[in-house]
């Protein structure tokens, strides 16, 4: 597809904390981690924006101990934007998902070392993800 091709310019217009917990009652001082991470995303087609929101939470037997859902708002040029139109519809190509993913990944990471910091729970650090594994196709939205 020729979008794939084309740079995609965009602007990080804003970044939110949608959810942070920390649940010490289920925190162990040994047990094997589970780390749940889901992937999100949107499209506002009137403001060009582009949403991506990640959720990220440890578990320990089952039982969450930290919480975190970060979004990260990236506004689409307006020629990068026009572009993407194809047949009345928006087709966001999955390489520029997953770049805004990891962007998100990253910013979730800072948010969550911040927010633990001299807690028992900063030695708890958002790994390293393949992102592009969790967006395997271009999204495709209405325009009208």
């Amino acid at each position: 597809m020729e979008n794939n091709k084309k740079e995609i310019e965009f602007s990080i217009k804003g970044i939110k904390t949608e959810q942070f917990a920390l649940f010490e009652e289920n925190h162990l001082d040994k047990g094997k981690i589970n780390l749940e991470t889901n992937l999100s995303y949107g499209l506002n087609t009137e403001e060009r924006d582009f949403v991506i929101s990640m959720k990220f939470t440890f578990e320990m037997k089952k039982k969450p101990f930290i919480t975190i859902q970060v979004n990260c708002n990236f506004e689409i040029g307006i020629e990068s934007f026009n572009d993407l139109i194809v047949n009345e519809e928006i087709v966001i190509p999955s390489s520029f998902i997953a770049h805004m993913a990891m962007i998100t990944v990253g910013t979730s990471r800072g948010i969550l070392h911040a927010k633990t910091e001299g807690t028992i729970f900063n030695k708890y650090i958002l790994p390293t993800l393949n992102v592009a594994q969790m967006v395997p196709e271009d999204a495709i939205f209405d325009y009208k």
